[in-house]
């Protein structure tokens, strides 16, 4: 009945890719096909994102995460907290998307319809 959208967002707010993920799956469960084409200099994403394994194949790739630790964290990473501003435009595309009330109630019966809805919806944003 739920869906999760994992996005991927570029520098200048658009959709570059997503994947769809069970409303009961955790976010990282779909970054690892996003990030295997990823090239970039940093990657921001929220608390959930999260993770000593994320972190170190950023790292490995040259790409710096921009994620902020979660509170149970023993030894907290460290974030640069100025370039984490620029987050804003990940959640102003999500509110772009939900415009469309198909995408915000989930309209589409299929996974590959659903897909294809907001594809098409991430190119009118991307055209305005």
């Amino acid at each position: 009945m739920t869906t999760r959208i994992v996005a991927q967002i570029d520098a200048l707010g658009n959709l570059v890719d997503f994947r769809l993920l069970p409303g009961q799956a955790h976010d990282l469960r779909g970054v690892p096909e996003l990030i295997d084409t990823l090239a970039a200099d940093h990657l921001l994403a929220d608390r959930a994102f999260d993770a000593d394994w994320l972190r170190t194949a950023l790292s490995e790739r040259s790409i710096t995460p921009v994620i902020p630790p979660k509170s149970n964290r023993r030894f907290p990473a460290e974030f640069d907290k100025e370039t984490y501003k620029w987050r804003h435009l990940i959640e102003n595309h999500f509110g772009k998307l939900k415009e469309n009330r198909g995408i915000a109630m989930r309209s589409c019966k299929t996974d590959q319809r659903f897909k294809a809805f907001i594809s098409l919806a991430a190119s009118i944003i991307q055209l305005r």
